[in-house]
């Protein structure tokens, strides 16, 4: 391996496993047919929903701060235990996709015929999420410690605009073929950061993750836009802010949720452990 760096794009999917934290997820019918009711009833409704979330399907494109263009597709499991397989596009930067799994509390990308080259055949890249200096080496890695957010739940995240004061209806419109109504608020981090934010029904935990993920990126204000169908279940979701190292806009459509899933692990033999990898750099 060579001692001096690890230049395989990590930065990038673990990155994106990030700001899956702020998806929901749904399937829709016809808008029309859920009685009308306010807006902030009306997300409400759909974060209590989502609470029988137990896995989903979807698709994630737009800007991530200090990463540029993400495209991907993913499926993630949230019950019983979580897990995610996703296949991301770095568009202008490598033509192949790169494949990232998050299995039994673990991280596994896929660093593609160049990791390869420098692990000794070895193309998988193994991070252990439950370690407690997780932060500390991934922040070693080029400031990836918000990567060990990557086992929140996604669909509680969305939850987050359920705790907005200005929530509002902001037109109704067909995504994917499906009828949605579309909703939008703003939420200040500082605001998440108070425990009475439960109310959104996103648990403590979530709250604390959430907070601690935004703060370091730089976010102090968040937008956010949710497309709901007539089941009462997210479509879409569009997340917006200015962090430090540039804007974000994230979009995710949901293709489908509560589908069985399968996600496993690498071969053992194609895998090399990030925290062996940089421990061996500092005894070097």
């Amino acid at each position: 391996m060579n001692k001096k760096s690890l230049r395989l794009p990590v930065g990038a999917a673990l990155a994106a496993l990030l700001a899956a934290g702020a998806v929901s997820c749904g399937k829709g019918e016809d808008a029309d047919k859920t009685p009308a009711m306010s807006p902030a009833a009306a997300v409400a409704k759909v974060a209590k929903k989502s609470e029988r979330i137990t896995s989903m399907r979807y698709r994630m494109k737009g800007d991530f701060p200090g990463q540029g263009r993400i495209e991907a597709e993913a499926s993630m499991r949230m019950k019983p235990e979580t897990a995610m397989s996703m296949k991301m596009f770095l568009p202008g930067r490598t033509d192949l996709p790169m494949e990232v799994r998050l299995i039994d509390k673990a991280i596994y990308v896929d660093g593609g015929a160049d990791a390869a080259k420098e692990m000794d055949g070895k193309n998988w890249i193994k991070f252990d999420l439950s370690g407690t200096d997780a932060g500390k080496q991934l922040d070693q890695m080029g400031g990836l410690g918000a990567a060990s957010q990557a086992d929140q739940n996604p669909a509680a995240q969305s939850n987050i605009l359920a705790g907005a004061d200005d929530v509002k209806k902001i037109d109704t419109a067909t995504v994917d073929g499906v009828r949605t109504t579309h909703y939008r608020g703003t939420i200040a981090v500082d605001d998440m950061d108070e425990p009475a934010f439960t109310k959104s029904g996103v648990t403590e935990e979530q709250r604390r993750k959430a907070v601690e993920q935004y703060r370091k990126m730089g976010v102090d204000e968040l937008t956010m836009d949710m497309w709901v169908g007539g089941d009462d279940r997210m479509k879409q979701f569009r997340v917006r802010s200015d962090a430090d190292k540039g804007p974000m806009d994230m979009t995710f459509t949901v293709l489908d949720y509560n589908k069985p899933m399968n996600v496993t692990a690498p071969p053992a033999g194609k895998t090399a452990d990030l925290a062996e990898m940089l421990k061996g750099l500092q005894d070097a």
